[in-house]
């Protein structure tokens, strides 16, 4: 691999319009992961049940297919930027809206359900328009650097988001994550509005011809690569990405007796300061827990983005991305047969990084594989392929977790995910020799 360009691995920010779009991406995704961990915890501390939490994912999957599609349309036809806008902007609503019901005691498990379906069809809209955004503010030269540092920033608010949502749970309750969520917003979308543009992107307008909304799908079913490509994302997210929504039950069932000395150190020591003898108290000690385990994946999937950003545009994306469909499936064995908070820490950071380098990969060969025409349809299918498959993965890993048990459920759908891409790998052979 290239010397030279692993020295440039940040080289997207020299664009004015990027650097706003990662600062802001920074402080919104941050506060999204907070929301997304306090939401599980809240479901999870409401029903003490392992198949709510894959209930939850389940609703979530019915406005995926039709705003994935229409999403898709949209950010073909219309400025991608103001899409952006908007759809932020309703995600800032849907956060202050839960964040009201939690602190009003009014939450009931059936509101967060109902909140995650409303957030699922935000995102659809938002998604495709934000990735096939990317190119009008990097060009094409700098893309498959801006997509991977995309992921680094995305994985880097894994980190912070996390690590805040388990101390702002244990101690202020799932409230104070929706509110701050909300208010992260107004990062990006100040950020997007402060943006220098070229006129044309402000004028796209295609014609009624070219908007069919399947357009993408056909364009993926006619291309042995795309098809590949996505097959294998769709597939590791049902079987491999599962994972997350059943965190909350390793971090109170079987890591919990190896985390809690750890947990009781850091509340001790945060009971102890200035700032947190004054306001903080461990009352949910497990969500310190849970939130340390997805602050690893984020330090893992950080390193991976890095990498990729430094070396992925030197050539060998294919096979960077192999390493990544193997790796993933063999991190999450190990992670599910741990029983030491230590080393399940420890597979969860390999599990980050080679999460990135399948789907960071994936999607920066997809997007330099298709026309702009269709852009964004293609990654509306792609998007939809990834989301809809995650969802319904956390529908049957919460359903077999409570026959299993979470770790038998992770370990036997990380099998089945390491068989498909083996088997992939030599249907798509094409796909490990791409530049």
């Amino acid at each position: 691999m290239s010397i030279r360009r692993a020295h440039h691995p940040f080289r997207a920010l020299r664009h004015w319009n990027y650097r706003l779009y990662f600062f802001g991406q920074l402080i919104s995704l941050s506060g999204t992961w907070m929301q997304t961990i306090a939401q599980n915890w809240l479901v999870y501390r409401l029903t003490g049940s392992p198949v709510s939490l894959g209930v939850m994912n389940g609703l979530s999957v019915l406005p995926l297919l039709p705003m994935a599609l229409f999403g898709g349309s949209l950010a073909d036809r219309f400025p991608r930027r103001w899409l952006i806008v908007i759809t932020q902007s309703l995600m800032m609503g849907q956060a202050f809206l839960l964040a009201w019901l939690t602190w009003s005691g009014r939450i009931q498990v059936w509101h967060v359900w109902a909140m995650a379906m409303l957030l699922a069809a935000f995102q659809m809209l938002d998604v495709p328009a934000r990735q096939a955004f990317v190119v009008e503010m990097v060009g094409e030269e700098d893309l498959g650097n801006a997509i991977a540092l995309n992921s680094s920033l995305f994985n880097f608010a894994r980190i912070i988001g996390p690590s805040l949502a388990g101390l702002v749970v244990a101690t202020l309750g799932e409230a104070m994550a929706f509110f701050l969520n909300g208010l992260s917003f107004l990062a990006v979308i100040t950020g997007l509005l402060a943006m220098r543009l070229p006129s044309s992107a402000a004028r796209r307008r295609l014609s009624g011809a070219s908007m069919d909304p399947l357009a993408g799908l056909v364009r993926i079913r006619s291309d042995a690569i795309l098809l590949g490509l996505v097959s294998m994302v769709g597939v590791s997210a049902f079987l491999s990405m599962p994972y997350t929504t059943l965190l909350p039950v390793f971090a109170r069932t079987s890591l919990w007796n190896s985390a809690a000395p750890v947990v009781e150190t850091l509340c001790r020591v945060a009971e102890g300061s200035r700032l947190g003898g004054a306001l903080l108290s461990c009352v949910q000690p497990e969500a310190v827990a849970y939130g340390l385990m997805m602050g690893a994946v984020g330090v893992g999937a950080v390193t991976g983005a890095l990498l990729a950003a430094a070396y992925g545009d030197a050539g060998g994306r294919g096979r960077m991305l192999t390493w990544g469909n193997m790796g993933f499936p063999v991190a999450l064995l190990g992670f599910s047969l741990s029983r030491s908070f230590f080393i399940a820490l420890i597979f969860l950071v390999l599990t980050g990084i080679a999460f990135v380098w399948q789907n960071a990969l994936a999607n920066t060969l997809i997007q330099t594989h298709v026309e702009d025409s269709v852009r964004g349809r293609v990654m509306g299918v792609y998007t939809l392929s990834f989301q809809l498959m995650m969802r319904l993965g956390g529908l049957q890993a919460g359903l077999m977790a409570g026959w299993l048990g979470a770790p038998a459920t992770v370990a036997l759908g990380a099998i089945a995910s390491l068989s498909y891409m083996l088997w992939a790998h030599q249907r798509y052979p094409e796909i490990r020799r791409l530049p």
